[in-house]
């Protein structure tokens, strides 16, 4: 199986290789990784303790965030080094000040994994949520070097579960020194294969999303547009999320609500074959500075085509819709329920734990179609008293949660203390 596992590595650094020509995530996954070892040794130093932590991309590395910022706190003669799988999370967050290295990881080799520890030399590895690099694992494991894993979950599915005798993806977790699970059937899984190294901890994303409430999230161009209006934030949307909107926007949007569209995919022909369907008078962030105070009240929807600023926005909603459910799956919707807002989301929810969560105490709904969207939204805006209570429940469901990050710390204290 190693050698099954090998091959499959180096076949898939390939396949990139080969698509870096014509696809541009491709090509930036390929141009990143080269000159790696340079990248590390110009900023660690063969003194250095290193303490590193691996995102897979940006959703798990607002997951690991709150680690990565307690780590600093508590170890601040340590650096701290932070490696990306994805260029979706690497592009956006190369320049983050928390970390003093930050580069993508190599492709999986025996080869690679050595001389990454070798030039890293880490004093221990935070993997977030999942992605198992079996070489790397194993060098670690080799070197005494202890691996966690934070926020982890896992499905019955996947191949560490499956009852084929002696199963070597199962062996190789188990060469993890612990896990800090999100959920009990998480943790049931692990003791099925005999892997007794596990604390039921939550999600570390729940840490980070009870401190944004408090942060500074006025922005004016939300307070001159918002007014006196109630808000849908549609967060991460894509095509298909937006076409559900279109009825509603046009025939029974009442006077005193307003809609903002965050989109997933800010490409400019995206956007203009949404916003070419809309009927009503509507504004882009990326056209503000040429925007009246006046043009912002009057307007009905509001695009906003840039980055880093959702969370702010989601201060401001009176509920939201996540996207991404009718595709490969829901985006983030902790952030937006956080503020206390009731969210909707599309079908495709049940890999995260949150959505199952917000559902069973009724801070979520899912839609499946246009009719199921149309029915939920309009009671959520018709209905003031069902949509307070659902943003309620909603806000408990975070704020109540337990301190994940508390926990991990504690044990990486025994680790490093």
């Amino acid at each position: 199986m190693q050698g099954i596992y090998n091959t499959s590595i180096k076949a898939y650094g390939l396949a990139l290789k080969l698509a870096s020509g014509f696809n541009e995530k491709a090509k930036l996954w390929v141009e990143g990784r080269k000159n790696w070892e340079e990248q590390i040794t110009s900023k660690i130093q063969p003194k250095d303790r290193v303490l590193w932590v691996h995102c897979s991309s940006l959703g798990e590395f607002e997951q690991g965030r709150p680690v990565i910022e307690a780590l600093k706190v508590k170890y601040p003669n340590h650096k701290i080094a932070v490696s990306f799988f994805s260029p979706s999370g690497y592009e956006i967050r190369k320049n983050y000040p928390g970390a003093d290295v930050i580069f993508y990881l190599p492709l999986d080799t025996k080869a690679n994994a050595e001389k990454l520890i070798q030039v890293l030399h880490p004093e221990l590895l935070v993997l977030v949520k999942y992605e198992y690099w079996f070489n790397l694992i194993i060098a670690l494991h080799q070197k005494n070097i202890p691996t966690i894993v934070v926020s982890a979950i896992f499905r019955e599915s996947q191949n560490f579960f499956k009852k084929n005798g002696n199963n070597w993806f199962a062996q190789k977790l188990n060469l993890i020194s612990h896990f800090f699970i999100q959920n009990q059937k998480s943790k049931t899984l692990l003791d099925s294969i005999g892997i007794q190294q596990s604390t039921l901890a939550g999600d570390t994303r729940f840490d980070r999303v009870k401190q944004i409430v408090h942060q500074n999230n006025q922005l004016d161009f939300m307070d001159q547009f918002k007014g006196n209006s109630k808000l849908i934030v549609v967060g991460s949307s894509w095509p298909k999320d937006e076409e559900l909107f279109l009825p509603l926007i046009h025939q029974r949007l009442s006077e005193g609500w307003k809609i903002l569209f965050a989109p997933h995919n800010l490409h400019d022909k995206e956007i203009e074959a949404f916003t070419s369907k809309l009927n009503v008078p509507f504004v882009q962030f990326s056209d503000l500075e040429k925007t009246s105070v006046a043009q912002l009240a009057q307007a009905k929807v509001f695009i906003l085509n840039t980055i880093g600023i959702l969370s702010k926005v989601y201060a401001y909603a009176d509920m939201t819709y996540i996207g991404g459910g009718f595709g490969a799956g829901i985006h983030n919707t902790l952030e937006a329920v956080t503020y206390g807002n009731p969210v909707v989301f599309g079908p495709k929810y049940k890999k995260f734990q949150e959505a199952v969560d917000l559902i069973e105490v009724g801070g979520g709904f899912s839609i499946s179609n246009q009719h199921e969207f149309d029915a939920i939204i309009d009671r959520l805006i018709t209905d003031d008293s069902f949509r307070t209570s659902a943003g309620q429940k909603a806000g408990d469901f975070v704020q109540q949660s337990p301190n994940a990050t508390a926990m991990i710390m504690e044990y990486v204290d025994e680790l490093i203390g």
